[in-house]
């Protein structure tokens, strides 16, 4: 009498098991891969403990800085990184004890003015010593380089001379936002930049546009700025950032009128002749370090791609 026996399902074999069937099929012995040596993952491992340690390195004084935005005035003559009372009370009195919000408004509508007339401005000046040829560009282009050996501190008086009787019209610029605008209208470092990325764009986009009737600046607005994205997201990171803790120049074109105060002018205001607020001191630092920390952690993957991709081609 027969029975009907139904046969058993094979198990399923692994993608190693497989590989090495196909070889024995093939009348070829099983390749094994070689694992790391001793010597590359010591190395790695020292240089991961480097990077580890210049990390944590870095991280101490922010983590001070918390640390001290906790404690109360008499605890931060000590040098402990943990406070006994954790308080916010540095950080309530910092929001209402001096215009917090008055130097938090200033800061955002100046590091935004500047911000996008430095993005406009450098991205068509980049395109201009980048794609266009016209007698002195080498020169011209080296000049705005050598621009970024000159400190803040050597063009001090020409500039305060120049905003407080500026030539032809005689305006005066100290004490507003004018002044301040029209010394941070470009920057070289971001001229630089965007040349720098415009070149690694290939020319065969511009060629298509102009076959397609297009000029220069259309072709610079249509084409070229679009495929600059990372460059221009890298340049308004650095950009805002600068000028979001600038201190040297908004405290000389915005001397004698408080009402323009950025918030690193009005931080400083904790430190006074006979005594330092360090708790409230630090706990405004944290609150401004906010939207600087909110910005880049949205543009840190165009921010890098930029950076990197200027450095491409000179």
């Amino acid at each position: 009498m027969a029975t009907d026996e139904t046969p058993a399902t094979p198990a399923a074999l692994t993608a190693e098991q497989l590989s090495r069937a196909d070889e024995a099929a093939a009348g070829r012995p099983p390749i094994d891969i070689p694992g790391r040596e001793r010597s590359a993952v010591t190395r790695s491992l020292v240089v991961y403990g480097l990077l580890i340690a210049v990390a944590l390195l870095y991280f101490v004084p922010f983590f001070w800085s918390v640390s001290t935005s906790l404690k109360t005035l008499p605890e931060t003559v000590g040098f402990d990184l943990i406070p006994d009372n954790p308080s916010l009370k540095a950080y309530r009195e910092s929001l209402t004890s001096f215009n917090f919000a008055r130097y938090f408004g200033n800061s955002v509508f100046i590091a935004t003015v500047v911000t996008i007339q430095n993005v406009f401005l450098s991205a068509l000046g980049g395109y201009a010593f980048a794609r266009l040829r016209f007698p002195g560009r080498e020169v011209l282009f080296f000049l705005v380089l050598g621009t970024l050996m000159i400190p803040d501190e050597l063009r001090l008086v020409p500039i305060f001379q120049m905003l407080t009787d500026f030539p032809v019209t005689h305006w005066s610029f100290i004490g507003s936002y004018q002044g301040f605008f029209l010394i941070s209208l470009v920057g070289a470092a971001n001229l630089f930049l965007m040349r720098q990325y415009f070149l690694t764009i290939p020319r065969d986009f511009e060629e298509a546009a102009k076959l397609d009737g297009a000029g220069y600046f259309k072709t610079y607005w249509k084409v070229m700025l679009p495929l600059a994205g990372p460059a221009l997201a890298a340049i308004t990171i650095l950009t805002f950032q600068g000028t979001w803790n600038a201190f040297f120049w908004p405290l000389i074109i915005f001397l004698g009128n408080e009402d323009l105060f950025t918030l690193p002018l009005g931080i400083f205001q904790f430190r006074t002749q006979y005594q330092t607020f360090w708790p409230h001191l630090m706990a405004a630092s944290v609150i401004a370090i906010i939207p600087i920390f909110l910005i880049y952690l949205f543009f840190q993957r165009y921010f890098i791609a930029g950076i990197t991709a200027a450095g491409v081609k000179g």
